[in-house]
């Protein structure tokens, strides 16, 4: 059964990133927020990726960050869904490698009990860039252990919610673990994965789960209950008629309901099983879209690694080219010709006395003879030219490969979004799994309430039958088929009371022999 459950707090409870707003405070977001998104990834760990982060916020004023934490919006339905948790009395947690100066705001709107972060280093008002805290070096699933040991619960009791490769630990190891508009990385290992910024999708995923758990120890209950009770049958106050005729049509009467309801019981059944099958399929036919997804995934990130190599050497050649062009003399040669662009640019747009312009036409004139004097290297010059195709080629490789990675990309998403579908046709089985399994359980409550009105009219009926003249001889075989008869009565009063269909012809053999 859930106990508890945890969330992240950045982009789970708050509807953003703590660190890069208050980054907005010094200027440094973009540089926040890239290092972010590869923590995020996972391609550097949490505890690097927090110290570099609260390096570049030192100076800045604690009051400064008390007002952006007053400012940062939550997650839409975050308040729906906290007070829905607590009503099905569950606890609720904040696990997150953000900090207390936002988290305890939150904790407070909220009335979220735990809270567990980090905290900045102050002095004088200011931060000094270092952070402090369990989760700066521990991971979340560290803190999580340490929880439930102390609650009394297992992390079997534990739904766990995030989206960032920090909360993998945790959703990894709880009993149900939750991607909310997650990285990949982190739907990879999810059971649920909601791609809505809308808590309250992922709080219709828990109810489901405790509808369900409720179903199995309502079941569970009721075997129980019945094996405790000598009929399984409830208690009659069914009023017979004055007549016996009037008895017997009752019987009809009764006979002809029961008949019915069995039929609406089994076509409820019919419904469960075939709901229950599709449901299975499709949970199925999830896993399969998903490791297809997860699949060209990894196909593109692998190709993004050729991109990148093929950009590396690309960028390789175009420096020796450079190096070569200026060392070949073409720096000197460059230099020489902008010069005397600009020296024929003022002759041809300034009006100038004579001197000064013949000046100018000889100065041009001198560096047109320099000019002809540069002679460039022809074995570096044949070298650059070679280089030029070389970066030419390498080139063409970073185009065909980043081609191939956004057609792998594309169809990443189709399968991920096809997955989504999978994921909400599954629930709408299942969730008329449940209604036909509940209307089939209402159906057999009826059932037997009216074969308890049928053993009050066989009593009835079986204390004015005439006395029968007693035979002298009976047949040993008449005998042993009545005794055949009546185990054959008690066994299906038996798998009735299991909860199994009773036909008609079965339910003349209980009435038979009184049975139940």
């Amino acid at each position: 059964m859930i106990k508890l459950v945890v969330f992240d707090l950045d982009n789970v409870i708050i509807d953003g990133e703590a660190i890069d707003e208050i980054g907005k405070l010094a200027n440094v977001e973009e540089d926040i927020a890239e290092i972010t998104e590869k923590a995020m990834q996972g391609e550097i760990d949490f505890e690097t990726s927090i110290n570099q982060r609260v390096k570049l916020l030192e100076g800045i004023s604690i009051d400064e960050i008390q007002k952006v934490a007053d400012e940062l919006p939550l997650m839409n339905g975050v308040a729906e869904t906290i007070a829905r948790l607590k009503e099905e009395n569950l606890d609720v947690a904040i696990i997150s490698g953000s900090f207390d100066v936002v988290a305890e705001k939150v904790k407070n709107k909220l009335g979220i009990e735990k809270v567990y972060t980090n905290s900045f280093t102050v002095e004088d008002g200011k931060l000094t860039g270092e952070v402090t805290g369990p989760l700066v070096s521990g991971s979340k699933l560290d803190i999580l252990k340490d929880y439930v040991e102390d609650a009394g619960i297992t992390l079997d009791e534990v739904v766990a919610v995030g989206d960032g490769a920090n909360d993998i630990s945790m959703i990894e190891s709880a009993g149900y673990g939750i991607a909310f508009n997650a990285k990949d990385s982190v739907k990879e290992i999810a059971d649920i994965v909601v791609d809505e910024k809308d808590l309250t999708k992922v709080l219709d995923e828990i109810l489901n789960q405790l509808t369900t758990e409720k179903d199995i120890v309502t079941v569970e209950k009721e075997k129980t209950e019945d094996k405790k009770s000598n009929s399984g049958l409830p208690e009659s106050n069914f009023v017979l008629a004055d007549t016996i005729a009037g008895v017997r049509r009752q019987k009809d009467e009764k006979e002809a309901e029961i008949s019915k309801i069995a039929d609406e019981r089994e076509e409820f059944n019919k419904i469960a099983k075939e709901q229950r099958k599709i449901r299975d399929e499709l949970n199925a036919s999830l896993k399969e879209n998903l490791n297809k997804a997860i699949e060209f995934r990894n196909e593109r990130n692998e190709i993004n690694k050729a991109v990148e190599a093929a950009k590396k050497a690309r960028n390789s050649v175009n420096d020796k080219i450079k190096n070569i062009e200026w060392t070949s003399g073409k720096r000197d040669k460059i230099k020489l010709e902008n010069e005397i662009k600009k020296i024929d640019k003022i002759i041809e747009t300034r009006v100038l006395d004579i001197k000064k312009e013949n000046q100018l036409v000889k100065n041009a004139n001198d560096l047109r003879k320099q000019l002809m004097e540069i002679h460039e290297d022809k074995s570096a010059k044949d070298e650059a030219q070679k280089l030029k195709k070389e970066s030419e080629k390498e080139h063409e490789k970073v185009i065909e490969f980043s081609e191939k990675a956004q057609t792998a990309h594309e169809e990443m998403l189709k399968y991920f979004r096809k997955t989504d579908d999978i994921r909400t046709a599954a629930d709408e089985a299942h969730k008329k799994f449940i209604e036909a399994r509940q209307n089939a359980a209402a159906k057999h409550e009826e059932f037997k309430a009216i074969l308890s009105d049928i053993h009050v009219i066989n009593k009835k009926l079986g204390s004015n039958r005439p006395k029968k003249k007693k035979l002298d001889k009976k047949s040993s075989s008449e005998s042993n088929k009545n005794r055949e008869e009546k185990q054959k009565a008690e066994d299906i009063f038996k798998k009735f009371k299991e909860g199994g269909k009773v036909s008609t012809e079965e339910l003349l053999l209980l009435q038979k022999y009184n049975i139940g």
